[in-house]
């Protein structure tokens, strides 16, 4: 059976999708924006889920599941957010 991995950006992860941060552009991000992101959790090897776009057309704010926490974050940080899908996900899920 093929296994494959996708790796999107968070504003692009369909929603209720289950996914791990890959990556984190902190350079994207103000100091006090990265500290923010990473008290709620926000870390590489996070799981991650988008739960809502609000907004015209689901460009606004993002509702996101991030480990047990939802949080709400502006559409230009999640942009910042890689994810990875796929068994790599599930792998790393059955090791937790």
């Amino acid at each position: 059976m093929l296994r494959v991995s996708l790796t999107v950006r968070l504003t692009d992860l369909p929603l209720r999708q289950p996914a791990y941060v890959d990556l984190i552009d902190w350079s994207a991000l103000s100091p006090s924006e990265g500290q923010r992101l990473r008290e709620f959790g926000l870390c590489e090897g996070a799981s991650v889920e988008a739960l809502h776009r609000g907004g015209i057309l689901g460009r606004g704010p993002i509702a996101c599941k991030v480990g047990r926490m939802t949080i709400a974050m502006r559409r230009s940080h999640a942009a910042a957010v890689t994810v990875r899908t796929g068994p790599d996900s599930l792998d790393q899920d059955r090791a937790a």
